[in-house]
């Protein structure tokens, strides 16, 4: 049977195996290439392929210290964001209130939010010069900040806290709004209690969903950097951060390269569990169930813990990005011994301090140039990222068993260390025309190996939703591949398509880890420019520091925008 359709669909203008087969070469051959030859050659220049790697004292403490911490953190962020997001999304898919759409809408911010400014803006909440010290010193006139949450393990679990709840949120209230309440109801009339009803029916109906959306928490929690770097400080260390000191500040390339392997190996193994369990969630076609009663209506405890709810997203979300802008605009000294003109209250003075070449150093690159450099890498990165992701979607839904092979394996770029990538990429091609080219043309090809993932993810399920019938209908009339991917697929795939580039364009905003490697002083980028501000000393660099943070933010806001109203379009075109 399967043989005789074959035939026929070669007959009648289908694509034959090896068109079909060919759509992999592309991207295989840029991720042999870019990803797979400069894990090789760091792996070969470690030495661990031809002498070993001798685990004495040093480094098994090393290997033990950073997994046991990576595995601790990861997991005690993963069950906080589950406890925060779960009623979150109860919430949004069960109750109207006054601004509810907004709110799932902002909601995305966070997530999409580059690392460096996720730090940044819970350094002007609670850092040492933060909003809530510096009010705290005020009233009660201290003479030190009476919090110092920074460079400590919770810091970092608020964090991850922040960055990724949106996540389970998002996914459960989406998932929670598509449960036919018939089944509930059906429980109950066959007696069972409230308790008994939710985890006898609606828990197993949302357990895929949860488990897919926990453990993509968690390895997000698992592969973290910039927060860690940003939040931990020097005694918090996981093995993304490790590889990072032992490749730049130890030059000790094999325990970065032991510590690499073993973080790949693990991301892996959970990019599998995930893609299993996420399998088969394509997109629905059916209506979902609008939000019932109006929390305004509701009982007395259920608007307490509604409104109890709304009070800690509003703390959790919205406190820091109001903290970062206020803090970006005001000052509270008169700092003329830094050589500026600063005033206590509003000021746009930091902003200001962008276009000054305060030092008169020969070499400066003004920090507005690093927003049109990040703009310039993104759109690059759309242009690499977008198409080879429509051929890896287009490629996956061809039934062949080697695409359960290879899945996995275009997911390992979102979980390899963007560290190691940066520093295999710089020994790979460090002698050729793409490192020593006057444009760093490294960089946007390696944040669209790390846009690459998402851009399936959001293609892969409305790809998968195509009807089968209307693609072998243009066939069986004559039109060949080409001409069905034009007509019939690209219209379909028109808004999954508008989103994935806006998402990789978010994504090559904030990227910082491979770029710390394969930056150049004179293409900055902003999270670059930022990482620098805070690292030195004084509140002109500080006020710089909030202010490209509040830029990049804005950045990002807009971006989710256009992704918003990329959607009402085409939910309207409908």
């Amino acid at each position: 049977m399967d043989g005789s359709n074959a035939e026929v669909r070669t007959r009648s203008g289908f694509p034959s195996t090896w068109k079909i087969s060919a759509l992999w070469l592309v991207p295989v051959l840029f991720l042999s290439v870019f990803f797979f030859l400069p894990l090789a050659e760091i792996t070969n220049r470690s030495g661990i392929l031809t002498q070993g790697v001798i685990l004495d004292h040093v480094t098994w403490g090393l290997l033990t210290k950073s997994l046991s911490f990576t595995i601790t953190q990861a997991t005690v962020s993963t069950a906080l964001t589950l406890c925060i997001g779960i009623p979150g999304a109860y919430l949004l898919s069960h109750f109207r209130f006054m601004g509810r759409e907004l709110l799932k809408a902002m909601l995305i911010v966070p997530f999409i939010l580059p690392t460096v400014v996720v730090a940044t803006c819970f350094n002007a909440l609670l850092g040492p010069r933060g909003l809530i010290n510096d009010w705290l010193m005020t009233i009660y006139n201290l003479q030190t900040p009476p919090i110092a949450l920074l460079n400590t393990f919770w810091a970092i679990i608020l964090g991850h806290v922040f960055y990724n709840t949106s996540i389970i949120i998002l996914v459960m209230s989406e998932a929670w709004s598509k449960l036919n309440p018939n089944y509930q109801d059906s429980a109950r009339i066959l007696g069972a209690n409230r308790l008994q009803t939710a985890f006898k029916v609606t828990l197993p109906l949302l357990a895929p969903s949860l488990l897919s959306s926990g453990l993509l928490v968690f390895i997000f929690d698992f592969t973290s950097f910039g927060v860690v770097l940003l939040l931990g400080g020097p005694l918090y260390a996981t093995l993304e951060v490790e590889i990072y000191i032992q490749a730049i500040h130890m030059l000790n390339f094999p325990a970065a390269t032991l510590l690499s392997l073993i973080q790949i190996s693990m991301t892996l193994v959970m990019s599998v569990i995930y893609a299993r369990i996420s399998r088969g969630q394509t997109l629905e076609l059916t209506p979902h169930f609008k939000a019932g009663r109006s929390l305004a209506d509701a009982p007395v405890l259920q608007k307490c813990l509604g409104l109890g709810i709304l009070t800690l997203l509003f703390l959790i979300f919205f406190s820091p990005l109001i903290a970062l802008v206020i803090r970006s605009l005001t000052s509270y000294h008169n700092f003329a011994s830094e050589g500026g003109s600063f005033g206590s209250g509003i000021t746009l003075a930091y902003y200001a301090e962008l276009l000054v070449n305060r030092r008169d150093d020969l070499f400066y690159v003004p920090p507005y140039s690093a927003i049109i450099n990040s703009i310039l890498f993104a759109l690059i990165t759309v242009a690499i990222a977008l198409p080879l992701g429509i051929l890896v979607v287009r490629a996956l839904k061809m039934p062949q068993r080697i695409n359960r092979i290879l899945e996995p394996m275009l997911m390992l770029p979102l979980g390899t260390s963007a560290v190691t990538l940066g520093l295999g990429l710089v020994l790979t091609f460090n002698s050729t025309s793409f490192y020593q080219a006057s444009f760093p043309l490294l960089l946007p090809i390696a944040h669209a190996l790390v846009g690459l993932p998402l851009v399936i993810r959001v293609i892969q399920p409305v790809n998968e939703s195509i009807p089968q019938n209307l693609i072998d209908s243009a066939y069986s009339l004559g039109a060949d591949w080409w001409r069905v991917f034009r007509d019939v697929e690209l219209p379909l795939l028109k808004k999954s398509v508008s989103v994935a580039a806006i998402f990789a364009f978010s994504v090559s905003l904030g990227e910082f880890g491979a770029t710390t490697f394969l930056n150049r002083p004179e293409f900055p980028t902003i999270p670059i420019a930022i990482f620098r501000f805070l690292n030195q000393p004084g509140q002109i660099n500080y006020g710089q520091a909030m202010a490209m943070s509040t830029i990049l933010m804005i950045l990002s806001i807009l971006s989710i925008l256009l992704i918003q109203i990329t959607s009402y379009q085409g939910r309207e075109g409908k």
